[in-house]
């Protein structure tokens, strides 16, 4: 199989698609992000690398960020948290603060975002946010072997300024006793998390340890056990794009994190990890032409974690 084409043709396809959704302008930053952006990096299990279109330009993660925070947040406190978090699909909005009143403060899943909250409160462990922000970039820069990935304070600050929404959640989930640190410190690492800034070819390398049951494959060390890789691809698959995650899992067959700066993590376990950029937007939130590309991509490779195992496939 010739994966290099492949890319190549989506990256071509999506160039010319006529349709791109819209950019998330709540968040002043983002709003300047051109439309016409689109980049996808596959990167398989042997190591090889497929780039198409602007996968080495730098894009704000954002919600794709709550997959690494939770990997932090699991290895600091083990199945602890999900006392404090639970493992369900929402099927509601990322920001919505309905479900928290009849659940007493405690949010379906880590991927929506009270759930991100209470898992970056969890990060705080009674330390300054400037620790636990630290500890996030740290974290990112390992998986990627890459120390030019870094946070943009002008997102972070933008998110502070307009996040009114997300104060109400917190500060909703800290009536409650789900909250353990001020609402603003917690907030801080949330922001900051959620800016940090990857190209499509850093965030495939950093997601190599979800299909490698674990491992990062560049140093041969365990990040999570194989139990717990399949976990968090599991609850990708269920929550990973909010009340759009069945669509998704529909047409791809593919765990996958979505992130409204128009990035999506997508994981073939034991085959690939891939990541695509679009900024533009669909009704639900999530990138129109990333999550395109991805059910493009599982179309002509076959790789779904629907069908059956076969033999690996490398660059062909």
């Amino acid at each position: 199989m010739d994966i290099a084409s492949i890319v190549d043709d989506i990256a071509a396809e999506m160039k010319a698609a006529p349709h791109r959704g819209r950019v998330a302008d709540y968040i002043p930053p983002l709003a300047c992000v051109p439309i016409d952006r689109f980049g996808m990096a596959v990167i398989m299990a042997d190591g090889t690398c497929h780039l198409g279109g602007d996968a080495e330009e730098p894009f704000s993660i954002q919600s794709i960020s709550k997959v690494f925070s939770l990997t932090l947040a699991l290895g600091a406190v083990g199945d602890a948290l999900w006392q404090r978090v639970g493992r369900e699909p929402s099927g509601s909005a990322f920001n919505s603060i309905i479900q928290l009143e009849t659940e007493h403060g405690i949010p379906r899943n880590p991927f929506i975002n009270a759930g991100a909250i209470v898992v970056a409160d969890v990060l705080l462990g009674g330390n300054e946010p400037g620790s636990a922000i630290a500890g996030i970039l740290r974290f990112v820069r390992t998986l990627a072997g890459d120390e030019t990935i870094s946070i943009d304070e002008s997102v972070a600050e933008a998110e502070h300024r307009t996040g009114f929404r997300n104060f109400a959640l917190a500060s909703y989930m800290r009536s409650f006793g789900n909250l353990l640190h001020p609402v603003d410190q917690t907030l801080r690492v949330y922001f900051h998390q959620c800016a940090l800034s990857m190209s499509c070819v850093q965030l495939a390398l950093a997601g190599r340890y979800l299909m490698a049951e674990g491992r990062n494959p560049a140093t041969g060390l365990s990040v999570v056990s194989p139990q717990r890789a399949r976990r968090i691809n599991a609850l990708m698959m269920l929550c990973g794009h909010y009340d759009n995650s069945g669509e998704f899992a529909f047409r791809t067959g593919l765990p996958g994190k979505s992130g409204v700066g128009g990035g999506i993590l997508a994981v073939a376990p034991g085959v690939a990890s891939i990541a695509v950029w679009s900024p533009g937007l669909n009704e639900k939130g999530n990138s129109q032409l990333g999550a395109l590309a991805l059910e493009r991509l599982a179309a002509r490779t076959g790789w779904s974690v629907f069908q059956p195992a076969g033999p690996s496939t490398s660059s062909g």
